[in-house]
């Protein structure tokens, strides 16, 4: 058996290698802002605190959407489910129209929840901090509807993946 020698590659490309073999969910981040939806789609997002209820998100400060939603007082956060890959995309886009036809629900404070989803969080901004190139920001949860029955959209090796209900006769 021979092996062929790897070119080493560059730094920011070997690290993005790296961290694309830990599996994320997708979450849309999104606020109803001067009369308009706003949203975006990230995949650094994780659990924090139970007491207070706290999430983080890590956005990169190049974006041009992270500082309008970073402003605003209320911010839906709604894990996306396995059939919303073109919905990433879109809020992954630099289009003006992120949300395109599919529907979504705001809360009286403007955060913006996007049907179909897993998880819908309604958070409000608690602290942000140093993340380097990006910002890390904690959310303090004030509302959570569940929907046990949908299925996340998940991001592994740099593609959109699904997870798959294990089936009945595999278990026999």
């Amino acid at each position: 058996m021979t092996t062929a020698a790897a070119e080493p590659l560059p730094r920011d490309l070997a690290l993005r290698r790296a961290f694309s073999v830990y599996p994320t969910g997708v979450v849309a981040l999104a606020a109803h802002v001067d009369g308009s939806p706003v949203g975006m789609a990230v995949n650094s997002f994780t659990s924090i605190s139970l007491d207070p209820a706290l999430v983080a998100i890590s956005a990169a400060r190049s974006s041009r959407t992270w500082p309008v939603l970073a402003a605003a007082p209320e911010l839906g956060m709604s894990v996306l489910a396995a059939d919303h890959e073109p919905l990433s995309r879109r809020l992954s886009s630099r289009d003006q129209d992120r949300f395109g036809d599919h529907t979504w629900q705001r809360s009286e404070g403007g955060a913006i929840l996007l049907d179909g989803a897993a998880l819908w969080l309604t958070c409000r901004p608690h602290s942000r901090f140093d993340g380097g190139d990006h910002e890390i920001a904690l959310y303090e949860i004030l509302d959570v509807t569940l929907f046990d029955d949908v299925e996340p959209l998940v991001f592994h090796q740099s593609r959109y993946r699904a997870i798959l209900a294990e089936q009945a006769s595999a278990r026999a």
